[in-house]
């Protein structure tokens, strides 16, 4: 009978919650008057906030809409998804502040730049929501906020806006958002079901969190590789804005999280005043929180460590951060340890972390006007101190990825010159167009400092993202300590160095491997028909030496002539920002021209595997690597396709990260590689390489042993063996293919995995390997330290006549590891030599 009577109860809570939507009153505060004149978000999305997940082009309109209506609300376009969606904000204030806008910005960010201001002057807040696209109770929080901030009237509305102004993001990705609330919104029922079996809770990959190319975008803050960071970070510099904050979801049985986060996991050069004022705000909060009864916590997770999450980037540029992180509801009803979780409630909690973000912005807004300015008026006193010193960065056989680097740094607005002239440092040449300086003695020195840096000393020993990313090494580049002195002008218009053809040739033409532009011009020639091999060895030509891995096209027997092939050949280059030598004759110094040590090159047709059992991120960033930067056509195979797929279509093959195939599938792969095809793999997939055995690999497994450590301390424990992100040196082998394209004998890698590999006993079948103390920036365990060491990130192996290519890391992660990109491309450029 009691069994009988709860499941009627539940039954009536779930056709109370599928009959019975809340209007907007239930968000908004009832101590205020709301403005007639103002549409309300039904008026014009055709239905209540949290009664169905709104979609990014309703989200669109209902703003414009407000912007219409409201002389509070101004709305610009800033730019497009790569799904071609806009990227809005509004401009939310006083419609007095409004007729001085512009002045009010460059009143505020001159106070980052001087060393006197006053705080008479609104305060700056941007309010960015929902930067994972299924953490969508920000965005849809986003209507009623912005609502609230058109409608509501009185003094205390008036005091807020005249004292403030918001930049308003209603959504930090829409590519994703649409993709979310099209999952929610076709699985839902009209009597909710918070079963959380329901099909409605349990997204199809690769999900709604990421962009267009599957990336998780509160990663990119710093790196700045996407459409939609970019435009939010030239948001960020021309206001400079007080308080940043970043609107999430987390598990469906937590409750509201807001910072201050684990307080020993703040990054060294965020200051303690920081912090504290977080800690501040975070009163605010709870005030809020408590009126309506909703749970909350701080302090206890989370972290401010790495610069490139939206909580954390403000703070290392006068800022101050704030995340948000909801309770999920993933859908419009869910059941959870406190209760039945509705999307409306989530909505809420978000809403009204929104609104005393602002109270708290309004009532504490001297003191953060005055912590900003003397963020910046300390960090100039600490950039005095550095005189004439400077950093300087490059590589002198690759432009294009200095210029990368560079590009960052201009959309931080950091001041770079040319250099003077060619010089040199410990050995490493910097050539004026493939090098620049960067002054230490700047405005955001410390943000400089932050990017540059390499720490192996750590407070703590857990990290919630990656606990290094000097850029430098992320992008293997040379760099050292100099001074002003070599600098030349300052850079103003950054551009890439003009490639092309030197002269038309009758014999041959010659291009070293080394540009990051090569894969990009090389799989075009192929594409054309045009042969080309590459060299095994070094040489001379004309009395310019020529590494491992130069590609030698001959003017000779091709299918165009030689006019043509001159022409096809300059444009290409200049695409690619290459240059590419004419010479005359096919004897050199060293092998000549038509020796057996140049090896004929195909075109690559390649398949990357993706869906079920496949981590998104690291497909994602092949996809994007391939398709965006190098112009290489990829197949997205999904795996749930691949028994029927015909894979003879495909000589290269990448698995990423994730637990492998079935039995059928396997064998089917086996059989395809045998017959000559190759496989690339990556991190964890090397268990199932090994454990199927496509290829023998053994492992170097670490014993941990817990001594001294409590049930409390036992989380901690076992998290600090884990490697969050860090960056590692390796010995090169610069004659294998694998390496070619590479300059020095070392190269900085990228490792988030504890897949130690031991080294073959043969040292010519160890191209790459872990120096014997290999640990450059980032933290890692001291038994895990010395368990890499010697060992390898990479095994190659033969099947049949066909090669396994195994990377125990990713070799393109989140997309600003420029420096490890051509590991992949050689795999699959020269797999026939690997």
């Amino acid at each position: 009978m009691q069994r009988i009577l709860s499941l009627a109860l539940l039954f009536i809570t779930i056709s109370f919650y599928g009959q019975s939507n809340v209007d907007l009153s239930y968000y908004l505060p009832n101590d205020v008057q709301y403005d007639n004149n103002i549409p309300m978000p039904k008026s014009i999305i055709g239905h209540e906030v949290g009664e169905w997940h709104i979609t990014h082009d309703k989200l669109v309109q209902y703003m414009y809409a407000l912007a219409q209506a409201s002389d509070r609300i101004t709305i610009e376009n800033r730019g497009k998804t790569f799904e071609d969606r806009p990227l809005l904000l509004l401009k939310i204030t006083s419609p007095a502040n409004h007729s001085r806008l512009s002045t009010i910005k460059q009143e505020h960010v001159k106070a980052t730049q001087i060393d006197n201001t006053d705080t008479n002057r609104p305060i700056v807040v941007y309010q960015g929501f929902s930067i994972h696209g299924n953490e969508s109770s920000g965005s849809n929080a986003a209507l009623a906020a912005a609502y609230y901030l058109a409608a509501a009237q009185g003094p205390k509305i008036d005091a807020l806006l005249n004292n403030t102004v918001i930049l308003f993001d209603p959504s930090l990705n829409p590519d994703g958002l649409q993709r979310f609330a099209y999952w929610a919104n076709t699985n839902r029922s009209q009597n909710l079901n918070p079963d959380p079996n329901d099909r409605e809770y349990s997204e199809v990959w690769p999900g709604g969190r990421t962009n267009h190319y599957w990336f998780d975008m509160n990663r990119d803050w710093l790196p700045v590789q996407l459409p939609e960071s970019r435009v939010r970070i030239k948001t960020f510099h021309e206001w400079m804005p007080n308080i940043l904050t970043d609107h999430h979801e987390m598990g469906t049985n937590s409750s509201f999280f807001f910072q201050p986060g684990i307080p020993s996991r703040t990054h060294p050069l965020t200051p303690k005043l920081n912090q504290d004022l977080t800690k501040q705000i975070a009163t605010y909060h709870a005030k809020a929180l408590d009126k309506i009864g909703s749970l909350y916590y701080s302090e206890e997770s989370f972290d401010d460590f790495y610069y490139g999450k939206g909580s954390t980037f403000p703070d290392i540029n006068g800022g101050i951060g704030i995340l948000f992180e909801q309770a999920s509801s993933r859908g419009h009803i869910q059941e959870s340890v406190n209760g039945l979780l509705t999307f409306p409630f989530t909505i809420r909690n978000q809403f009204t972390a929104a609104l005393s973000t602002l109270e708290a912005a309004n009532g504490m807004r001297e003191d953060i006007l005055n912590y900003q300015h003397n963020f910046f008026k300390n960090a100039r006193n600490e950039a005095k101190k550095e005189g004439k010193k400077a950093i300087v960065f490059g590589d002198e056989k690759d432009a294009a990825r200095t210029y990368h680097m560079a590009e960052i740094l201009k959309r931080h607005n950091i001041k770079f010159h040319d250099v003077k002239a060619d010089f040199s440092v410990d050995g490493k040449q910097y050539k004026k167009g493939y090098s620049y300086i960067v002054p230490k003695n700047q405005n955001n020195t410390r943000l400089i400092n932050a990017m540059f840096e390499k720490r192996t000393q750590f407070k703590d020993s857990l990290f919630y993202d990656i606990s290094a990313w000097s850029f430098p090494l992320a992008f293997n580049l040379d760099y050292a300590e100099t001074t002003t002195a070599e600098a030349g002008a300052e850079i103003n218009d950054l551009k890439f160095k003009k490639g092309g053809v030197r002269e038309k040739s009758n014999y041959a033409y010659l291009t070293e491997w080394h540009e990051y532009y090569s894969p990009k011009f090389l799989y075009q020639v192929l594409k054309h028909g045009i042969r080309v091999k590459t060299s095994q060895k070094q040489f001379k030509a004309n009395g310019k030496s020529y590494d491992y891995g130069t590609l030698m096209i001959p003017a000779q027997n091709q299918s165009l002539s030689n006019e043509k092939l001159f022409k096809l050949l300059d444009k290409l280059a200049q695409e690619s920002h290459i240059s590419i030598d004419a010479v005359s004759t096919g004897l050199n110094d060293g092998i000549d021209l038509g020796s057996n040590n140049f090896r004929p090159l195909q075109l690559p047709k390649i398949a990357l595997l993706v869906g079920d059992g496949m981590t998104s991120y690291d497909a994602g960033e092949i996809w994007h690597l391939l398709d965006t930067r190098y112009n290489i056509p990829v197949t997205k195979l999904d795996t749930k396709n691949f028994s029927r797929a015909n894979l003879s279509r495909y000589n290269a093959i990448i698995m990423v990260n994730g637990s492998g195939l079935n039995e059928g599938n396997t064998k089917k792969l086996q059989s395809w590689i045998r017959d000559g095809g190759t496989l690339i793999g990556y991190r964890r997939a090397l268990n199932y390489l090994n454990g199927k055995k496509f290829m023998k690999i053994e492992f170097k497994k670490p014993k941990l042993v817990a001594k001294n450590i409590t049930r409390e301390q036992r989380s901690n424990f076992r998290g600090a063996q884990v490697i969050g992100g860090a960056i590692f040196e390796t010995n090169l082998d610069r004659s294998h293919p694998i390496n070619f394209g590479y300059k020095n004998s070392t190269l900085p890698m990228f490792r988030n995995t504890t897949l130690f590999v031991k080294p073959d006993k043969n040292s010519y079948n160890n191209p790459i390997q872990y120096t014997k103390d290999p640990l450059l920036s980032g933290y890692i365990s001291k038994q895990n330290l010395d368990s890499l060491s010697g060992t390898v990130p990479l095994k190659i192996g033969g099947l049949g006549r066909g090669k396994v290519v195994a990377f125990t890391d990713n070799t393109n992660f989140r997309a600003f590891w420029y420096g490890t990109n051509k590991l992949l491309m050689n795999a699959i450029f020269f797999r026939e030599e690997l």
